[in-house]
C-alpha cells in the first residue's frame, strides 16, 4: 500500500510536459537585449585591464626581485663583517684557553673561541680544564676547522704570555688592554716634546682639547687663593652619599638645567657622580644587563664603550652599521636612522641575543654629528616601544663651535617617551679641557637604576676635595659662559679650518661637522686593497712617521679607510703633524701610481673607492638654504678634488679654447697683460 502511494507521488502532473513546451518556445522567441553586448564589451575591457595590471604587476616582481638580490648582498657583506668581529672579540678568549691548555698539555696551537660562547663559560670552561680536559679537546676539535687571527695587526697574539699573578679573568683583561693601546702605548714612550723631543710622535689620536691649559689654569689658581676653594671642611675627608655630596649634586642639576634648556629645574636627587664617563658605562652595563646580554649601538662610535661594558659585566655590543653612502631614508653619509636600528635589533633577536638597551652618542664621536630634536625623538619612541633603556653620552655638549649648528640635549625635550628607561652622562673632562680630572654624572629619573649604580659608585667615587673644586667651578656660570666658552669655541673652530683647509688642499674628503675635536676622514684612496689589513698598515706607516692617529676599525667602521683626526692642539703641532701626514699620503700616491703603471691592465683595484658612485666630499650637513649661502672654502674644496678626478683640464686646454673662441680669447689675453 506504501509503495503504490508512493509510485502514484511521482507521476507526472497532467499538462507539465505542455507547459514545459510553451515556456521554452516563448524563451526561444525573446528579444535580445542591447544591455548584453553593454556588459560584455564592459567584462572584456575588465579583463584587459587585469591582464595589463598582472603583467605590470610581474615587471614590479621583476623589480623588487632585482632589488632584494642587491639587498641580500649587502646583507651578506653585513654578516660577513659581523662574522669577522665576533672572531676578533673572542679571539682574546682564544688566546687564553690555547696558554692555559699549553701549560696542562704542552700543545702550542690556537683555537678560536666558538660563536655565542661567553665569558662566564670560558671561565668555567678553563676552571674546570684541571680534571674535565675532554670538553676542550672536543671544542677544540671541532674549531680548528675555522680557526682565524683577526685582530687587524692591533697585537700579535703569540706575543702574550700568560701571567702566573693574574687569574684567568685577569690574563684576559691584560690581553685586551694589550690589544688596544699599541699607538697609545707608543706615544707615551715617545711623545713630542718642542724642545726636548722635537721628533718624537705628535697625538692626534686621544681625544682632549689641549686648546685651552692657560684658560683652566688660571682659573683654577686664582680660585686656590680663594678660601672657598682650599675649604677642608670634614665631611669632604669622610666617606661621602655614595651618589655624590649634595651640595655637588645639587650644582650639576643647577648647570644642566641650564645648559641643557631643561623646561623645568632638574633635581638633585636624579643626580650621581662616578670619576668618569669610562665608569659610568660601566655601572649602567651591569645594572641594566645580565651577562651575556647586549646593547644596541650604531658603528663607527667611540672603541673604548666596548671594552666599559664588557670587561666588567660580559655585556656584548649589538652593531647597527652606518655606511658612507647615502641610502634609503638617508639623507646624508653615515646618518643613523630607525630602519638602520629596527633591522640590527631583529637580526640580533633571530640569533637569540637579548638587547636590553641602546647607546646614542651625542655629540657623535668620530663623526660629529649632532642629532635633530625630530631624531632624537624618534630613536627614544624606537626605544619604547622595544622596550629598551636608552644611555645617552652627551659629554661634547658645550664643545659645539659653530653658531650655524645648535645642539639638543635629551634633558631639554619638553616629554621623554619613556623617562624611566632613559639616562643621559655628562663630564667634564672634554668640555672643560681637564681630561685628567675623573669626572662623569649620571642623570637618571629611575630611583632603581640610580640606586643600582650608586651601590657600585664604592668603586668608582670621587673624593671629597675634587668635589668641592667641580662644585665651585660649575657654580661660576659668568665667567663660563662669557669667558671659558666663548675663548673655546673660537680657538677650536680656527683649528678646525685649518686641519680641513689642509685637507683640502690635499684633495682628501672629509665629514665636515661643527661638534667635538675630530673631524673623519676617507683615507680609501691610499689603500692598495679595500681591507682592514691595508688600513693598518696605512695606520703604521703614519705611526712611523711620527704621527698617531685613529683607523677606522678602531671605531667598528664597516668601510676600511676611514680615519679620526683631533685638530684641538696649538697650531705649531698641527702644523707640523699635517706635514708629517701629507708626506705619508704623497708616498704612499707615488707607491700606488708605481704599482699602477707595472700593472696597465687593471684600471681598477679591488675595494677601492669610486670617485664617481661616492657621496662624501667636503661638505657641512645643514639645512637646505640659499645656493648663494655655500661657504667658500668648501666650494674650492670641491672644486680641487673634481679636477682631480677627472679629466676635464687635459679636455679644455687654452690652446683648444684658443682655436674654439678666437675672439673671447683675445680679449681675456689682453685683460691679463694689463695685470
Amino acid at each position: 500500500m506504501a509503495n503504490s502511494s508512493r509510485i502514484q507521488n511521482v507521476v507526472p502532473r497532467p499538462g507539465f510536459s505542455a507547459l514545459h513546451r510553451l515556456r521554452k518556445k516563448r524563451k526561444g522567441q525573446r528579444v535580445k537585449d542591447p544591455l548584453d553586448d553593454l556588459l560584455l564589451k564592459t567584462l572584456t575591457s575588465q579583463r584587459a585591464m587585469e591582464e595589463r595590471f598582472l603583467q605590470m604587476e610581474e615587471r614590479r616582481f621583476q623589480r623588487d626581485l632585482d632589488v632584494e638580490e642587491r639587498r641580500m648582498q649587502l646583507e651578506q657583506r653585513r654578516f660577513e663583517l659581523e662574522r669577522e668581529h665576533e672572531f676578533r672579540m673572542f679571539s682574546v678568549f682564544a688566546q687564553m684557553l690555547s696558554i692555559l691548555k699549553q701549560s696542562h698539555s704542552g700543545s702550542s696551537s690556537s683555537v678560536a673561541m666558538p660563536r655565542g660562547v661567553d665569558f662566564s663559560q670560558a671561565l668555567s670552561e678553563i676552571a674546570g680544564m684541571g680534571g674535565g680536559g675532554g670538553n676542550l679537546q672536543d671544542m677544540r676539535a671541532r674549531l680548528l676547522t675555522e680557526r682565524r687571527v683577526d685582530m687587524y695587526g692591533f697585537c700579535n697574539p703569540s706575543d702574550f704570555q700568560r701571567s702566573p699573578y693574574l687569574s684567568a679573568r685577569g690574563n684576559i683583561a691584560n690581553i685586551f688592554r694589550g690589544s688596544t693601546e699599541e699607538g697609545y702605548k707608543a706615544y707615551h714612550a715617545d711623545k713630542y716634546d718642542e724642545d726636548k723631543n722635537p721628533n718624537g710622535i705628535i697625538n692626534f689620536g686621544t681625544s682632549e682639547n689641549k686648546l685651552c691649559f692657560d684658560l683652566m689654569s688660571k682659573r683654577l689658581k686664582e680660585q686656590l687663593t680663594q678660601t672657598d676653594m682650599n675649604l677642608m671642611e670634614p665631611p669632604l675627608l669622610q666617606y661621602p652619599d655614595w651618589k655624590g655630596h649634595m651640595f655637588l649634586r645639587e650644582e650639576v642639576a643647577r648647570f644642566l638645567t641650564y645648559y641643557c634648556k631643561a623646561p623645568a629645574p632638574l633635581k638633585a636627587e636624579n643626580v650621581i657622580v662616578l670619576n668618569g664617563c669610562g665608569s659610568l658605562f660601566s655601572a649602567l652595563a651591569t645594572v641594566l644587563c645580565d651577562p651575556g646580554e647586549a646593547v644596541l649601538i650604531a658603528t663607527p662610535f667611540y672603541g673604548g664603550i666596548t671594552q666599559s661594558v664588557f670587561l666588567y659585566g660580559n655585556v656584548k655590543l649589538v652593531y647597527a652599521y652606518l655606511d658612507s653612502k647615502i641610502t634609503g631614508t638617508s639623507t646624508r653619509p653615515f646618518q643613523l636612522t630607525v630602519e638602520k636600528l629596527e633591522k640590527a635589533l631583529q637580526d640580533a633577536r633571530a640569533e637569540g641575543v637579548t638587547v636590553r638597551a641602546l647607546i646614542l652618542l651625542n655629540p657623535q664621536n668620530p663623526l660629529g654629528d649632532i642629532y635633530s630634536l625630530s631624531e632624537l625623538r624618534d630613536y627614544l619612541e624606537f626605544a619604547k616601544r622595544h622596550e629598551l633603556h636608552v644611555i645617552v653620552d652627551e659629554i661634547y655638549m658645550l664643545s659645539v663651535f659653530d653658531e650655524s649648528a645648535t645642539f639638543h640635549s635629551v634633558l631639554g625635550m619638553d616629554r621623554l617617551p619613556d623617562p624611566q628607561r632613559t639616562h643621559v652622562m655628562w663630564g667634564i673632562s672634554k668640555d672643560f679641557a681637564v681630561s685628567g680630572i675623573r669626572f662623569g654624572t649620571l642623570y637618571t629619573e629611575n630611583q632603581d637604576v640610580a640606586n643600582a649604580v650608586a651601590s657600585l659608585c664604592y668603586f668608582h667615587g670621587v673624593c671629597g676635595p675634587v668635589q668641592h673644586k667641580v662644585a665651585q667651578l660649575l657654580r661660576d656660570r659668568d665667567w663660563i659662559s662669557q669667558v671659558y666658552l666663548r675663548a673655546n669655541h673660537a680657538r677650536l673652530k680656527a683649528a678646525h679650518t685649518y686641519v680641513t683647509d689642509e685637507l683640502k688642499t690635499l684633495g682628501v674628503p672629509f665629514l665636515n661637522r661643527n661638534a667635538g675635536f675630530f673631524v673623519w676622514i676617507d683615507f680609501r684612496k691610499y689603500l692598495r686593497t679595500g681591507t682592514f689589513e691595508e688600513e693598518m698598515l696605512l695606520w703604521r706607516r703614519f705611526l712611523d712617521n711620527k704621527v698617531l692617529l685613529s683607523c677606522g676599525k678602531a671605531f667598528e667602521c664597516s668601510e676600511p679607510g676611514w680615519f679620526r683626526i683631533i685638530f684641538a692642539d696649538k697650531t705649531h703641532r698641527l702644523q707640523l703633524g699635517m706635514q708629517r701626514i701629507r708626506k705619508v699620503l704623497e708616498e704612499r700616491e707615488q707607491e700606488i701610481l708605481a704599482e699602477e703603471k707595472e700593472r696597465p691592465c687593471q684600471s681598477d683595484q679591488d675595494g677601492k673607492a669610486d670617485s664617481t658612485d661616492e657621496v662624501i666630499f667636503v661638505s657641512r650637513h645643514q639645512e637646505p638654504t640659499c645656493a648663494g649661502s655655500s661657504n667658500l672654502g668648501d666650494l674650492i674644496g670641491l672644486l680641487q678634488q673634481q679636477m682631480r678626478s677627472s679629466d676635464w683640464l687635459q679636455k679644455n686646454t687654452a690652446e683648444q679654447f684658443a682655436q674654439e673662441k678666437p675672439e673671447i680669447y683675445d680679449v681675456f689675453s689682453k685683460l691679463v697683460g694689463k695685470q
